[in-house]
């Protein structure tokens, strides 16, 4: 997806300030046509991917309205917790559900579209403590954060379970932040994008002091679901899916993530009284 520079400058992030989003609610789209067949979609908040408070709801949630929109349909979004967004989906609740990675279990309940990101996890790291790594191997010994309950690829697993290094998981982004500026974790692992939305949002003063290392640790696709349960799932997942690649095919997919990356989807100004962090 995004591909940022080691020598990123702070200047430059600063110019990707997001403001924080605390609520979920259904949301619609009225600029599509009225003659627009509908279509609701159940989504977690996950930005800058997904949310209800930024312009099209996030870079991903504005590639799916569109490709939808070109084949004859009006998508409304609908922010659920992600547990609740699965299953109501899964129950047919919903149209499709966005957006996933792959997991096999998965398929007894979805039909799963072409790939609609591509997520890249990398290192972070305090300047203070610089990270040069080139294999698992040069972690040994090390404290590493990582989200609860995630895997990130099957020889990080390994390595974990064969006490290559320590891990230690939090349940959140801005949680490992924090740890990595008070010292209680050597580095962690975070999707490029997620973590830099987090840092300048919700720990700025920390902005100054957090790097990422260049290489990748795991690059993740992730998915839009449609629930088997529905009969018209496969034909609309086929049409999804053939405009999808019309829209890589023709360059359109890429403008999305270039705008993604100049600050384009950002969340309206609100008064200081009405705002909150997550």
């Amino acid at each position: 997806m995004l591909r940022f520079l080691r020598t990123l400058t702070i200047l430059g992030l600063l110019q990707a300030v997001f403001l924080p989003s605390s609520h979920a609610f259904p949301v619609a789209d009225s600029g599509d046509q009225e003659s627009a067949k509908s279509l609701s979609i159940s989504v977690g908040e996950w930005p800058p991917f997904l949310s209800a408070d930024l312009p099209h709801y996030g870079v991903a949630g504005h590639l799916i309205k569109d490709v939808f929109h070109n084949i004859g349909y009006h998508v409304s979004f609908t922010f659920l917790p992600w547990a609740r967004a699965y299953q109501a989906a899964a129950s047919s609740r919903y149209d499709a559900t966005a957006v996933w990675m792959h997991q096999a279990d998965r398929e007894n309940d979805f039909l799963y579209s072409e790939p609609v990101l591509n997520e890249n996890f990398v290192f972070f790291y305090h300047k203070d403590n610089p990270l040069e790594w080139e294999s698992l191997a040069d972690l040994e010994g090390k404290l590493v954060g990582g989200a609860l309950a995630y895997s990130y690829g099957p020889a990080f697993d390994q390595a974990v379970k064969d006490n290559l290094f320590t891990m230690l998981r939090v349940s959140s982004t801005e949680q490992n932040l924090r740890m990595l500026a008070a010292g209680r974790i050597d580095f962690f692992a975070e999707e490029l994008s997620v973590a830099y939305y987090t840092l300048l949002n919700n720990t700025p003063e920390l902005a100054g002091d957090i790097l990422h290392h260049p290489k990748r640790l795991l690059v993740n696709q992730s998915y839009l679901l449609f629930p088997k349960r529905d009969p018209s799932s496969t034909e609309l997942a086929a049409a999804f899916n053939e405009q999808l690649k019309v829209f890589k095919e023709d360059g359109r997919y890429q403008a999305y993530f270039d705008r993604l990356r100049r600050g384009y989807y950002r969340p309206s100004q609100r008064p200081a009284s009405t705002s909150s962090n997550n």
